[in-house]
């Protein structure tokens, strides 16, 4: 049996969804909540919202069995939607990161996402990437990844000036930043050791500015990363082999540095559903819909992963 599909929330994140699962030719439901969003939503994708939000929804239409939902609403509105859909049936969510508006309140709600752990899955969609998939295939050639740098600098004089809804701001690196940390431990392991340090800067709408660590994966890979959102820098990945040191930097293209040389070179490889939809997403639908769990980051690890890293890296 067909699943009936929701993709609720009808902003830009939404309208990405949307075009992914109409050139699939999969019929959906668009759930929006205002008026001026839902407007813009139906001038991208011509299919019009129901309006009123996942609670208007839900008041006023029963889930069909074999429900899956694509979760796209505003981050502080994330863990309420996903858990009303799941008292309501949902067979499925692919939600948005990081799932909740912070660490806190994903945690607060662990037992009540229990049963539901492998029915909930959150949506990284950088490792869909096709330079990501082209290095894991780079890395397999060259016999396994040794060490790896990262980094995740945010342009704090760019978030500054944003209007966003109060604990967005403050909670920046957990909704914003994990997106480099989850594809880094991703590709490498998840840490058996790791050594952190943080300390606030001027900012006053996150605690903390400037990071490094290091440490050894699971995998026997050695890491380390640094981050200072009051100087320059960017999101950026270096990965290296016996061969090469592989360069995702920015995250959607590869440079390679081979060993015994000095220069880089652009690697190219096939990016053709990254240059037609918004990067990853394509990739990252098609798993969801066809049970391919393999890339996919259930919630379970994803709770697992805000315990004993991201908290780790921002205490």
């Amino acid at each position: 049996m067909k699943p009936s599909v929701l993709l609720v929330g009808s902003g830009p994140m939404a309208v990405a969804y949307a075009k992914v699962l109409q050139a699939m030719d999969i019929p959906f439901v668009n759930i929006g909540r205002g008026q001026a969003s839902a407007d813009n939503f139906e001038k991208e994708t011509r299919v019009k919202p129901v309006i009123g939000g996942v609670d208007g929804y839900l008041a006023n239409n029963q889930l069909a069995p074999n429900t899956v939902a694509f979760l796209a609403t505003n981050t502080e509105g994330l863990m309420h939607n996903m858990l009303k859909l799941l008292e309501a049936g949902a067979d499925k969510i692919l939600v948005e990161k990081p799932a909740a508006i912070s660490v806190e309140e994903l945690l607060a709600n662990e037992e009540n996402l229990k049963p539901y752990n492998h029915k909930v899955f959150v949506a990284y969609n950088r490792r869909f990437y096709s330079s990501v998939i082209e290095a894991e295939k780079m890395i397999e050639e060259d016999g396994g990844l040794q060490s790896m740098l990262f980094e995740f600098t945010e342009w704090a004089h760019v978030i500054e000036p944003l209007k966003k809804a109060p604990g967005i701001k403050e909670n920046w690196f957990f909704a914003n930043s994990t997106h480099v940390v989850d594809l880094a431990f991703y590709l490498a392991g998840s840490p058996a050791e790791m050594s952190c340090y943080s300390k606030a800067g001027s900012l006053t709408w996150h605690s903390k500015t400037n990071f490094a660590g290091a440490g050894i994966t699971e995998k026997g890979v050695l890491f380390s990363y640094l981050s200072n959102w009051e100087s320059a820098g960017r999101w950026a990945l270096e990965l290296l082999t016996s061969k090469r040191r592989i360069y995702l930097k920015p995250l959607e293209g590869i440079n390679v540095q081979l060993k015994g040389s000095v220069q880089t070179t652009p690697h190219e490889f096939d990016n053709a559903l990254d240059t037609a939809f918004k990067p990853g997403i394509y990739k990252q639908v098609e798993a969801f819909l066809n049970g391919d769990d393999k890339k996919l980051l259930d919630i379970e690890g994803h709770i697992v992963n805000t315990k004993n890293i991201y908290s780790t890296i921002l205490s």
